[in-house]
């Protein structure tokens, strides 16, 4: 399987959208400040994550997501927070 996650961070307003086959090894690597991207932001929890069996489609839909109508249906409908 293959997912698309969202991290919120604890200590920072800042919200991360990703995506990887291994959901558990990702979300240690964010919080271990791996990542360029976010370890700035540290710590982090997963708030929403949504497995597909293609990794094609996750990375469409990673892409959707951080378009602007993609963030505000995950806003509207799952996240109730900023993006």
């Amino acid at each position: 399987m293959w997912y698309v996650y969202i991290l919120k961070s604890l200590g920072k307003d800042f919200t991360y959208i990703g995506s990887t086959n291994d959901l558990k090894r990702r979300l240690k690597e964010h919080n271990e400040g791996m990542s360029q991207s976010t370890k700035h932001y540290l710590p982090f929890e997963l708030v929403m994550y949504v497995a597909l069996p293609e990794e094609k489609q996750v990375r469409e839909l990673e892409k959707y997501f951080k378009t602007g109508s993609g963030a505000a249906i995950l806003k509207k409908r799952f996240l109730q927070t900023k993006l």
